[in-house]
């Protein structure tokens, strides 16, 4: 079976943190029309993203952390009815409306029945259009317009739900996923790797956290050329070690060069040559197994033209 899923689902349109907000509807608008528009989408197995249990979220994220998160969403839900505010602030750049927290599970589930799928052997490869994004996400607190980490949680899902031995995380936004990092840090069933912006917002990165992740820090302006040199020399020998049992992707494409909350030169074809170099690995070793799921990308005609770049390879289109 060589079909590649696409998961999403209109919940995941509905979550908005305030007018001019980057992390906004409309990127994913963006992705679906350039998809239809390009043909891509007739080739991929389109499935609905259901809503995760908070049991699994509970593998990568503290209980008392996705309480906290649900007791809010119910303070504004009755906030709202009595025509109070709109929104409710989880950090300086983070917010729910009362549609973030079906948005939030289904971002999640949406992972979840991905690796399920390519599990099952259904489908080779998956990609998740969903948000909110989920990488700044760590085990006890949402932050960095993420709620939760679907990628760490399927990562962990796939460990503990499918009894998989190894699995790795790829990381390919210009912002250091600091949130995936705690949440894998000493599980060494897990190889993280990341470039990312340096420095940069989260701050983070510079000092792994543990001998299971591989972070690659690099300055603003730098182009894609060299980004593939430091991905062959770095990421590639430490991956091909570990032999992963499936591979999980944050894909984040605003470290392209259009893209104005980032500072790196990217472009589409290095997203798929990243990409035919995770495949390379994925083939190899994990029986194709990918799950990719959308965390960054905020200029939305880049950001479209990133994600067509990605999910061609990923379905050999």
């Amino acid at each position: 079976m060589n079909a590649t899923g696409y998961f999403s689902h209109p919940d995941c349109k509905k979550h908005e943190m305030g007018p001019g907000h980057p992390e906004c509807p409309e990127r994913l608008d963006a992705i679906d029309d350039w998809l239809l528009a390009t043909g891509v989408a007739d080739a991929l197995d389109q499935r609905e993203a259901p809503l995760a249990a908070l049991g699994d979220i509970e593998l990568a994220h503290d209980r008392m952390m996705v309480a906290a998160i649900r007791g809010l969403s119910d303070r504004l839900a009755d906030d709202v009815k009595a025509g109070g505010p709109s929104h409710a602030q989880i950090d300086p750049d983070t917010a729910l409306n009362v549609h973030s927290w079906n948005a939030a599970l289904r971002a999640v589930g949406a992972t979840l029945a991905a690796t399920d799928a390519v599990m099952a052997g259904e489908l080779e490869n998956a990609f998740c259009a969903v948000r909110p994004p989920g990488h700044h996400a760590c085990h006890d607190r949402s932050m960095g317009f993420c709620i939760f980490n679907s990628v760490a949680v399927a990562a962990k899902y796939a460990l503990e739900r499918h009894g998989l031995k190894r699995v790795a995380v790829v990381d390919f936004d210009v912002h250091h996923g600091n949130g995936t990092e705690d949440i894998i840090r000493g599980d060494d069933r897990v190889l993280m790797l990341s470039f990312f912006q340096h420095p940069f917002y989260p701050h983070s990165g510079t000092r792994a956290q543990g001998d299971n992740m591989v972070n690659v820090p690099v300055a603003a302006y730098t182009k894609g050329p060299e980004v593939r040199e430091l991905i062959e020399h770095l990421w590639i020998p430490r991956l091909e070690a570990f032999k992963p049992e499936m591979i999980f992707i944050s894909a984040g494409f605003d470290a392209h060069r259009d893209d104005d909350l980032g500072q790196m030169g990217l472009v589409e074809q290095d997203y798929a040559w990243i990409t035919q170099r995770i495949k390379d690995v994925a083939k190899r070793h994990a029986h194709g197994r990918i799950v990719s799921s959308l965390e960054g990308g905020y200029n939305l005609h880049a950001l479209a033209r990133s994600v067509e770049a990605h999910i061609r390879v990923l379905a050999d289109l």
